[in-house]
């Protein structure tokens, strides 16, 4: 059964997420979650999804972006995102150790900030310290599509959400997105911005 996600405007979208201990990771409850919140991913759908977004101030979030979102995306969209697959995982006290200087700008959504996107922009590469949902110790080298869905999840663990780092005249619903910007170039859509 999917969970409720929280919308912005809930105050635990803001608080700074309280680190897991190893004991707690190991236990049925935190299990039973992380397949919850796996469920209520695949339900909504996202390739993300934070435990403030369900309303539980823990550092936890569970990722995968499946084949089957990028099936519908023309090869050169996937390649100028660098998206690949990414398998499920949880992360668990993530800590960013290292951002590549190159940043990169590109559409993001929320599914706490329902029905609106805008242009965030990310480093490119990322290198991430966490525990896995087994409670041990992981480092993960992302780039591309992978590197912004760390960094958009780590957000939300100390109460970021992306429209804190958009930038702002790229703000658009979904409906809007969709009619005016869908498809087109970021190098096209950053010069309408500009």
């Amino acid at each position: 059964m999917p969970l409720e996600i929280v919308q912005a405007g809930h105050p635990v979208l803001r608080q700074q997420a309280r680190p897991l201990e190893v004991a707690e990771i190991a236990s049925k409850e935190i299990r039973k979650l992380i397949q919850q919140m796996r469920e209520t991913m695949h339900e909504a759908p996202g390739v993300g999804l934070a435990a403030p977004q369900i309303g539980l101030s823990l550092q936890l979030a569970v990722i995968e972006d499946r084949s089957e979102y990028q099936k519908d995306l023309p090869p050169e969209q996937l390649a100028e995102r660098e998206r690949f697959p990414v398998p499920f995982h949880a992360i668990i006290n993530p800590r960013i150790l290292e951002l590549n200087e190159e940043g990169v700008d590109f559409f993001e959504g929320c599914l706490s900030v329902a029905g609106f996107s805008a242009v965030v922009p990310r480093a490119r590469t990322v290198r991430v310290e966490c525990l896995n949902e087994r409670g041990k110790p992981r480092v993960i080298k992302a780039s591309g599509w992978y590197a912004r869905i760390l960094q958009h999840e780590i957000d939300h663990l100390h109460g970021t959400l992306y429209i804190d780092r958009m930038r702002s005249r790229s703000f658009s619903s979904m409906d809007n997105w969709v009619q005016y910007m869908k498809g087109k170039p970021m190098r096209e859509i950053r010069s309408a911005f500009d």
